[in-house]
């Protein structure tokens, strides 16, 4: 087949590695235009982009869909298939129509749960005990089009965003090379059912903020939920404290929430609404993440017993 892909952060350069390894011919690659990144804000291609460059491959970039000569380009590779994984980008039915089988999604949940741009958070936001990955032939809707194949994993209790993306990451390049084919020359379409259908809205910063006042277990999934990105935070003495791994602790705490009640070897053990969280790994502002034991043992008057984390600076 002539296939293109589309696609651009690492979970895509995953799929595009695995694409790789089949006996096809991958006419052109198209990915998100350079970002600033990194503290010099310095232009930085994709990983899907990186990886094109590295095999010799055509790249495209182009801002959207919308103009006509984008749309010819497309078509002048005379695609038989595109297949696409977190590209970023809204894909027209102009696009969707001209690869000759049209448009595959590497979709990272079981559809029709969690349709959009953060079905990796969201599952673990909702205590959802599994997750996997979904083909889907795709249409004009957001993650609504017919299934080709799933393949599904359990999601463990002390997953986070960042070790779910790689198990789902490793599925989906599994999926495409055991199935592409049958999806392509031999589909076998599944209709979504809508009415059970789940919104994965996209991460902002301000949602990763800890309420103390919520259950032990919900602060956890939060907690993981935004690891490594936004990072779960807080505030004590009015420095903000980002929380990347933790375990609900089932205690009755006589302390209003937010509270530190304990300090030990594994971690500091907060006060909830209902329960008690222990703080396995922190970060405090201009360090590195570290493990919460190091501060247990700290006489620094910041991490002591009734020290109560705010849920906003007082200055």
């Amino acid at each position: 087949m002539r296939i293109i892909f589309a696609g651009t952060p690492a979970f895509a350069a995953t799929q595009f590695a695995a694409l790789c390894e089949l006996q096809h011919e991958i006419v052109a690659v198209y990915t998100q235009p350079d970002r600033p990144g990194g503290r010099g804000q310095a232009l930085q291609a994709s990983p899907v982009k990186q990886l094109a460059l590295e095999k010799g491959l055509k790249i495209e970039q182009p801002l959207n869909f919308k103009a006509q000569d984008v749309i010819k380009i497309l078509q002048s590779y005379q695609a038989d298939v595109m297949i696409v994984a977190a590209y970023g980008l809204l894909l027209p039915q102009a696009v969707l129509d001209t690869p000759r089988y049209g448009c595959i999604n590497v979709h990272a949940s079981l559809l029709p749960r969690w349709r959009g741009a953060s079905p990796i958070q969201h599952a673990i936001l909702a205590g959802d005990n599994e997750t996997g990955i979904t083909l889907m032939q795709m249409e004009a809707g957001l993650d609504t089009g017919p299934m080709l194949c799933k393949q599904t994993i359990k999601i463990e209790s002390q997953d986070t965003a960042q070790t779910l993306h790689d198990k789902l990451a490793e599925l989906g390049a599994n999926c495409l090379k055991e199935s592409l084919e049958d999806c392509v020359f031999r589909p076998a379409p599944e209709k979504q059912r809508d009415e059970l259908a789940t919104l994965a809205p996209k991460i902002n910063k301000q949602d990763a903020l800890i309420n103390w006042q919520n259950d032990a277990t919900d602060i956890c999934r939060k907690i993981h939920a935004y690891n490594p990105w936004p990072g779960a935070y807080t505030y004590l003495a009015d420095q903000r404290v980002k929380c990347f791994t933790a375990a609900p602790q089932a205690l009755n705490v006589n302390a209003p929430p937010g509270t530190i009640v304990e300090l030990n070897d594994n971690g500091i053990i907060v006060a909830a609404g209902t329960g008690a969280v222990c703080l396995y790994s922190l970060q405090m502002p201009g360090k590195k993440p570290c493990n919460a034991s190091l501060f247990t043992h700290n006489s620094h008057p910041l991490w002591q017993t009734n020290q109560c984390f705010q849920q906003a600076p007082t200055k």
